[in-house]
C-alpha cells in the first residue's frame, strides 16, 4: 500500500524536483501540497505550488495548502540562487483561485481525517508544521512521522556560518516542532552536500516532449547557472530531492537518534541546530538523524525517479 505524504514546501528549484519525483512515485499517496514561505514569499510559494501541479497534471492531484508570513517575517530568501520567481524565471501561469486553503488547515485537516498514516514531508521553513501543532495540540500524537530537511550537525550552515536555510528563516517555529512529541527524522546538509549532480543530468532527463521533461528542462539551466556564479561548482545540490530518498529509501542512509534543538536568539547563531553529543545528554533523545548516505544509489533513485516522471505523456 502506498505510504500517504504531506509535501511540504517552498519552490525553489530542488522542491520543483522532489515535487516530480514524489508526485510519480507509485509508492508514495501525495494527499496534500503545502506551500511555505522560504526561497520565495509566501504568495509566490503558493503559485508555483499550483503552477507544478498544474503543469505536471499528475493522475490524482493532491490537496493544495496557500502560505503565510511568518510571524517575524521572512528574513532571507533564496532567489540569487533560485531565480526572481524561485523557479528560474519561468514565470509559469497559474489558474486564479478564489478560496485557497491555509496550509496549516489542510495538515490538520489530512492528520485528523487520517490519524496515524501519513508522513509529513517538510522541505522548506518549518512554520506551517508549526502552525498546525499550536493551531490543534494533539496532532504531534496523530502524525505518522515528519520527515524535515535542515539544519547542520558538524557541518557549516549555508545561509550563516552557523544557520542552514530553513531553520534560520523561522527559528522560533523549527524549535517547536523539534521540542514537539511527534516522531521525526532529520535530514542535514551533513548528507544533502554530499549529493551533487552535473551536467550529465541533461543527458537523462525525460523527452522535452512529456510534461515532466518540458518543465524541468525549463527549469534546471538557470539554477546550474547560478550554482557556478554563486559558489564556482559545476554542478548543483539537490537537498530535498534526497530528504524524499531519506523517505522512500530509508536502506541508503545511515541514521543516529539525538537530542537536537534550534537557537532563536543568538546574535551570530539564530538558527543554529544544537546537538547534545555529550555522553550522558540531559534530555532524551528527540529525533532520528541522518549521519551518511549511498551517494551513488541515491543519484541512481533520482534518476530513476526522473524518467519514470517522464511517463505521464
Amino acid at each position: 500500500m502506498a505510504r500517504k505524504v504531506i509535501l511540504d514546501v517552498d519552490p525553489g528549484i530542488d522542491d520543483a524536483i522532489a515535487l516530480c519525483l514524489a508526485l510519480s512515485d507509485p509508492r508514495l499517496d501525495v494527499v496534500a501540497v503545502t506551500a511555505v514561505g522560504g526561497n520565495v514569499s509566501p504568495e509566490q510559494a503558493t503559485r508555483n505550488v499550483q503552477a507544478i501541479i498544474e503543469l505536471l497534471d499528475p493522475p490524482r492531484w493532491p490537496r493544495i495548502g496557500a502560505a503565510s508570513m511568518p510571524d517575524d517575517g521572512l528574513p532571507v530568501d533564496g532567489r540569487r540562487v533560485h531565480g526572481p520567481d524561485g523557479l528560474g524565471g519561468a514565470n509559469f501561469a497559474v489558474a486564479e483561485l478564489h478560496h485557497r486553503r491555509p496550509s496549516e488547515k489542510v495538515i490538520s485537516d489530512v492528520l485528523r481525517s487520517d490519524p496515524d498514516s501519513v508522513t509529513i514531508l517538510a522541505l522548506g521553513p518549518l512554520t506551517n508544521v508549526a502552525r498546525a501543532f499550536q493551531r490543534d495540540p494533539e496532532l504531534p500524537s496523530l502524525v505518522g512521522r515528519v520527515v524535515m530537511m535542515g539544519g547542520a550537525v558538524r557541518g557549516p550552515g549555508n545561509i550563516t556560518a552557523a544557520a542552514e536555510f530553513n531553520m534560520y528563516c523561522d527559528p522560533q517555529s523549527a524549535r517547536a516542532v523539534f521540542r514537539s512529541r511527534c516522531t521525526k527524522t532529520l535530514v542535514p546538509l551533513d548528507v544533502t552536500n554530499q549529493v551533487v549532480m552535473t551536467y550529465d543530468l541533461f543527458h537523462e532527463l525525460p523527452a522535452e516532449s512529456t510534461r515532466a521533461g518540458k518543465f524541468l528542462r525549463t527549469i534546471l539551466p538557470p539554477v546550474f547557472r547560478s550554482y557556478r556564479q554563486e559558489f564556482g561548482l559545476e554542478g548543483i545540490h539537490i537537498h530535498d530531492a534526497v530528504a524524499l530518498a531519506a523517505l522512500t529509501d530509508a536502506e541508503l542512509f545511515a541514521t543516529e537518534e539525538m537530542v537536537g534543538d534550534v537557537e532563536t536568539k543568538g546574535e551570530l547563531t539564530t538558527g543554529a541546530t544544537i546537538f547534545d553529543r555529550r555522553r550522558v545528554p540531559v534530555f532524551q533523545h528527540n529525533m532520528e538523524v541522518a549521519v551518511g548516505v549511498d551517494i551513488e544509489k541515491v543519484k541512481a533513485q533520482v534518476m530513476r525517479g526522473l524518467e519514470r516522471a517522464g511517463r505521464w505523456g
